[in-house]
């Protein structure tokens, strides 16, 4: 696309294509009544999550493959006019070579450099935020930035507090140069901290306490989460970091059209919406239907609303997340699809 200059005289970049993909295999509530020390009700009540996704075979890339290839049919180009790739994950195919690799060899996209990206829940927008600043930059023209987490491949089934939540899926963008300065990427504030890393982490498997027969004996390869202690910390943080990130942007609750959060608990996006001041009607939320697919999560909504035909170009969104780490951000955009 042409270069467009902004209002603060820079280059925009934007969202030109977007798919989804979740595995067909579709888990109700009731398959964990009998397995764990739970209903259906509690869970809904609890959580907001009816059912999830889970895959039975492959990687986490083969949850981003579908998608690509989707949004690039989409946009009528083909896989070698992609430059970069950007896989924002928690579960990579292997720890080595990166996710982004292959993709990359999957689609064919053979023009492509990339890397992974690992912010856990808060993925996608430091991913977004990355891909903007490449394409503003000049260091890259078509970005595919991927969202995806096989979330089964990490998580304890037989631990009630965190297999109810989580489910398997992932969406895609192409990020490029905007040829309209009044949409596309406008700002975006990410932050980190640290003091958070104990109430959400996976113990075993990195460099500090490597996979070994015994931390496999004591399954300290799937996900801890301190859920209370998350909760308050991913309510305040995605409440203060998008408020902050609109302030500094003169937009309030009424100048936006959508907001849409990391789908993580129906509890945590309603408190989140309420302190910033969104009507429900404007919060996007398909967590009913997914679960947690913690990068996965906004992409997968931004693709669902898009093919609803319920993006108007133009419409003002705000982007929120909260993940391990802590990591949490915001960016504000103006959709760029006709």
């Amino acid at each position: 696309m042409d270069r467009a200059i902004s209002s603060r005289g820079q280059v925009r970049a934007c969202i030109t294509a977007t798919a989804h993909y979740a595995p067909p295999r579709v888990v109700e509530n009731s398959y964990f009544e009998g397995r764990l020390e739970t209903t259906d009700e509690w869970i809904r009540t609890r959580t907001g999550i009816e059912q999830r996704r889970m895959a039975t075979e492959g990687g986490t890339s083969d949850l981003i493959v579908p998608a690509a290839l989707e949004a690039i049919e989409a946009r009528g180009i083909t896989p070698d006019d992609i430059d970069c790739i950007i896989v924002a994950t928690i579960t990579p195919d292997r720890m080595c070579p990166s996710t982004a690799a292959t993709v990359q060899r999957k689609i064919g996209a053979l023009n492509a450099w990339g890397f992974d990206l690992a912010a856990a829940c808060s993925g996608f927008i430091y991913g977004l935020v990355t891909a903007a600043k490449l394409v503003e930059s000049g260091a890259a023209n078509r970005v595919l930035l991927c969202g995806a987490d096989l979330m089964t491949s990490i998580i304890d089934p037989e631990d009630r507090n965190t297999a109810i939540l989580f489910g398997d899926g992932g969406g895609v963008v192409i990020v490029e140069r905007s040829d309209d300065p009044e949409v596309g990427i406008i700002d975006s504030i990410c932050r980190m901290d640290g003091r958070g890393e104990d109430s959400l982490y996976i113990p075993a498997g990195g460099s500090q306490m490597p996979a070994t027969p015994e931390t496999v004996a004591a399954r300290q390869h799937f996900v801890i989460q301190d859920g209370a202690t998350v909760f308050k910390a991913a309510v305040s943080g995605m409440a203060e970091v998008t408020a902050a990130v609109m302030a500094r942007n003169d937009v309030t609750a009424e100048d936006i059209a959508w907001f849409v959060p990391h789908q993580a608990n129906i509890r945590i996006l309603q408190s989140v919406a309420k302190r910033l001041g969104f009507e429900h009607e404007k919060v996007m939320v398909n967590l009913s239907r997914y679960g947690n697919t913690t990068g996965g999560t906004i992409p997968l909504c931004i693709s669902e609303w898009h093919g609803k035909g319920l993006l108007q170009y133009g419409d003002r969104m705000v982007l929120s997340s909260f993940g391990a780490g802590f990591t949490m951000g915001s960016i504000l955009l103006r959709w760029a699809i006709p």
